[in-house]
């Protein structure tokens, strides 16, 4: 059992986890999540002996092996292979230790703790864990430096795994990896065989791998049984929980006061009102729940562009001569929402540069609406923002000629606002930055967003306000993410980048996982295992939903800019019918009875309108629903 007493820890002046205590359960999968510097990171660094603890102390069983990735990746010479199998040091020096070995007893020793240890299984084992994790067998050979950081810490991350330690520390290990990668590593931790403590954003992520979730909120740690959506169940039921008693306790302050001020001048209840004055006093507070205002994402909607925006004809790109993809055939229209699938290395950066025509196609045509602008957003981005420089700053820069109001405005719908705006870049976090990367990609209100995995450094509430903005943004959305609740919650298209081209997926996001592991989606079964439901008959059900679905979408869009051309209507006539001189020149020509005719016309066309769009609203919600 790991058990954590008393922890506080202080950095820079700052009180970050103030007395913390929690008993993990032995074996225990636990999902250590919290707000964007709430101190996950420090509480894992200060288990894994990397950061002594201000004051309280860490506790686990005599003799258990930690392992915790570093946060250097590895480099040289020495391949990912040679690197996985060198991170079990009894085996490596045992092996080493054997081939030089002179005595016939230690030799038998030494062979004899080989075999405990199975170390005869360890370069299969070896390879199976990096093939999970994307290299393949050339890969698994090439030189460490040949490789980007990001495949390096993928390297670091099957070491650790390799190794088999006896309390597993995971930060964020799916940031590095794509959803094939992700979808391994969950498999692999469900069977893993000792103790995890897990940080990560990713609620599917979290449901399928840990069996209780550790909170860390205002510095203390709170223990819940279950997975991610158990502990949000739980969460909401103790906020209510917490409001009522809020609001209780408000009302006995209330009663106390009033009887204090009634009674406090009156010589028979002088004491009484002394008794309850002391009670008022040590009425502690209850701690009220904390709910970030900055947490925003409001994306400004564009003008309307006839459709489509992008079409793509047998259309090649790559980099200088080689294309990397070819025999692109896609349109791309005014509401699309599509997620770009495949593993990593396949090309869907590439197909999503040629889109925001970073790139030019090499062969083949692509044409894009002249007037369309687009929002590119990577991870480079955030990490190329200038530390020293305030988000007022950055944007005063890019929004050259606009008004300081209108700087501000666009930083406001993303929270920067007060204080944030003139704070220094490097005193953000990973969130707040990539929050401020959004704002300064979206501030000409783009036709198109490409967003390339924007969820890297969000916390889960962070995750759930973007996915809301987006759903509420009047553009057309091309998405990279390894993220699958951001995925089903905003793609209505799927397009597969693999060998070498991209074509539309017909399917959901479970029948991609599903066509990844091998496996036939859950409920296309009965309970006695045999098929219920055709699978190529349930990708075309899904296809026309979607399709369904973005009809719907377009007619509720379009009942609701026709509800509000008619309310500003009703609102001239209004103005009209009260102010006849200061109307607009149309209406001041109609007498008082004409302006009411028309304005009884104008109700009935607006009741029809609001009756579409919730109409097309309510269908919507059905398939959403559904």
């Amino acid at each position: 059992m790991l058990t954590l007493s008393g922890i506080t820890v202080r950095l820079g002046g700052r009180t970050i986890i103030d007395e913390a205590s929690a008993s993990l359960p032995p074996r225990g999968r636990i999902g250590l999540i919290g707000r964007n510097g709430a101190g996950k990171s420090t509480l894992v660094r200060v288990i894994a002996g990397m950061l002594e603890p201000d004051n309280g102390e860490v506790a686990m069983p005599r003799g258990a092996r930690l392992g915790y990735i570093a946060q250097e990746a590895p480099a040289g010479e020495a391949t990912p292979f040679e690197t996985v199998l060198a991170a079990d040091s009894e085996r490596a020096a045992l092996m080493a230790e054997s081939e030089t070995c002179g005595d016939a007893h230690r030799l038998a020793e030494i062979h004899e703790r080989l075999i405990a240890i199975d170390a005869h299984s360890a370069p299969s084992r070896a390879a199976r864990i990096l093939n999970g994790l994307g290299f393949d067998e050339a890969a698994q050979h090439r030189p460490l430096d040949s490789f980007s950081g990001g495949w390096r810490m993928r390297v670091a991350l099957a070491s650790l795994l390799f190794s088999q330690p006896d309390l597993l520390l995971l930060d964020e290990p799916s940031n590095h990896l794509d959803l094939e990668a992700v979808l391994w590593l969950e498999d692999f931790l469900r069977s893993y065989p000792a103790t995890i403590v897990l940080v990560s954003h990713e609620r599917d992520f979290l449901n399928n791998v840990v069996d209780h979730i550790l909170h860390l909120a205002q510095g203390k740690l709170t223990l819940y049984p279950g997975g991610y959506d158990q502990f949000e169940r739980q969460r909401a039921e103790r906020q209510a929980q917490i409001a009522s008693a809020r609001a209780k306790q408000q009302a006995e302050r209330e009663r106390l006061q009033d009887y204090v001020a009634r009674n406090s001048a009156r010589a028979s209840t002088a004491k009484q009102a002394q008794s309850r004055a002391k009670a008022l006093a040590k009425l502690q507070p209850i701690a009220e729940l904390i709910d970030d205002p900055s947490l925003s994402f409001d994306f400004p909607s564009p003008d309307e562009l006839r459709p489509p925006l992008i079409t793509l004809d047998l259309a090649s790109v790559g980099y200088g001569e080689e294309p990397v993809l070819s025999r692109l055939n896609l349109r791309l229209d005014p509401d699309d929402r599509i997620a770009l699938l495949g593993r990593n290395g396949n090309g869907k950066t590439t197909l999503a540069r040629l889109l925001a025509a970073q790139l030019s196609p090499m062969a083949g045509a692509m044409n894009a609406s002249a007037k369309m602008r687009v929002g590119y957003f990577t991870q480079y981005q955030v990490e190329e923002l200038d530390r020293g420089e305030t988000p007022l700053q950055h944007m005063t820069v890019l929004m050259k000629g606009a008004t300081p109001a209108a700087v501000r405005g666009q930083l406001g719908r993303f929270g920067f606002s007060g204080p944030k705006a003139t704070t220094e870049v490097g005193k953000l976090s990973g969130g707040e930055r990539a929050r401020l990367a959004l704002a300064l990609i979206t501030r000409e209100a783009p036709h198109l967003l490409i967003l390339d995995e924007p969820t890297n450094h969000l916390d889960v509430d962070a995750r759930e306000a973007l996915i809301q903005a987006l759903n509420g943004y009047a553009g057309a959305v091309v998405i990279v993410s390894h993220d699958r609740h951001m995925l089903e919650m905003t793609a209505d298209r799927l397009v597969l980048v693999d060998s070498g081209t991209a074509k539309e997926f017909d399917g959901t996001i479970d029948d991609y996982i599903a066509f990844v592991l091998a496996k036939e989606p859950q409920a296309a079964r009965r309970d006695d295992g045999t098929r219920s439901v055709n699978k190529k008959d349930q990708r075309k059900a899904a296809a026309d939903a979607r399709e369904k679905g973005q009809a719907l979408r377009k007619a509720a869009k379009t009942a609701e800019a026709e509800l509000e051309r008619l309310q500003k209507l009703r609102s001239a006539i209004d103005h009209a019918m009260f102010d006849p001189k200061g109307a607009e020149p149309a209406l001041a020509r109609l007498t008082m009875t004409d302006l009411m005719k028309r304005r009884a016309e104008i109700e009935a066309k607006i009741d029809d309108a609001e009756a579409a769009w919730l109409e097309a609203s309510e269908a919507l919600e059905a398939i959403v629903a559904a």
